[in-house]
């Protein structure tokens, strides 16, 4: 992971929620107070975040210790105990709701993305995650994503060239957008990828007659036209399926051959997974 972006995500989180001051603690509980932290599992699924919420605890306040008991990527049940935090009471209170938003929602991204994962087996497609993410969250929801099992599709527009409809519409063509953009990588020394969309069998066969890409997204092709559009590609590009794919359609496309499926719904439709922060 990119630890600048984690470092200016945390900072900013602190800053947000913070503020002037924890006037709560601060009230209530004497400055010198310390004491001890347990974080519970309160529904099943798979963990994500914990890194990450040891590192929110120690930009709080350094001085508190965390032990942890179980692992990012590891299955988890009701009543299991990820970490125990020990340290000042102010800032163990401070560092408490960040810790639960970083980590309830990147377990239920991992969670999620691992059921897709499971419907999956068998077969040799894989599931990818978008840029559908919560703006300033990206690089956590994505790896998520990956401690479930998925696999990350770009991280933004600087690492991979995606040539969608709007891309071909306003350059006037598939052909003339992918010679645009050989020219502009060759002469900005570029090495990334370039993946196509396609929206029917006349631009696909446009792409497989120009070439020169990675890629080709087959964007809301019914199962049987992915069947095709698969033995028409067969084997010369990388091959990606897009476009209102449920955990219910995933198996039928992945049977199609296809050798990725990008679910939006993996980052951007998610449900946190209940977990706790308690005192003993």
């Amino acid at each position: 992971m990119n630890n600048e972006l984690i470092d200016t995500f945390i900072n900013l989180a602190i800053k947000e929620d913070i503020g002037d001051g924890d006037h709560s603690s601060r009230s209530c509980i004497p400055q010198d107070a310390t004491g001890k932290m347990k974080l519970l599992v309160k529904e099943e699924g798979i963990l994500a975040g914990c890194e990450i919420g040891i590192k929110i605890f120690n930009k709080v306040d350094p001085a508190i210790k965390v032990e942890k008991f179980i692992n990012d990527g590891s299955e988890i049940k009701v009543g299991d105990v990820v970490l125990h935090a020990e340290g000042r009471v102010w800032s163990l209170l401070q560092a408490e709701r960040l810790v639960l938003n970083v980590m309830q929602r990147m377990s239920g991204i991992a969670t999620r993305t691992n059921e897709y994962v499971i419907r999956l087996e068998g077969t040799s497609t894989r599931v990818l995650d978008t840029r559908k993410t919560t703006p300033g969250m990206r690089i956590l929801e994505k790896e998520a994503v990956k401690i479930g099992g998925g696999v990350n599709h770009r991280m933004g527009l600087y690492d991979m060239v995606m040539l969608k409809d709007n891309h071909i519409d306003f350059a006037g063509g598939i052909e003339k957008a992918v010679a645009a953009v050989k020219n502009y990588l060759k002469e900005n020394n570029k090495d990334i990828k370039i993946e196509v969309e396609v929206r029917n069998f006349d631009e696909l066969n446009e792409v497989l007659r120009v070439g020169g890409i990675h890629r080709i997204m087959l964007d809301n092709f019914s199962t049987d036209d992915t069947r095709k559009a698969v033995e028409l590609i067969d084997g010369r590009f990388e091959t990606e399926s897009s476009g209102g794919i449920t955990i219910d359609t995933l198996r039928d496309y992945a049977e199609c051959g296809v050798d990725y499926i990008s679910v939006g719904a993996l980052t951007h439709h998610i449900k946190s997974l209940d977990l706790s922060l308690k005192a003993f």
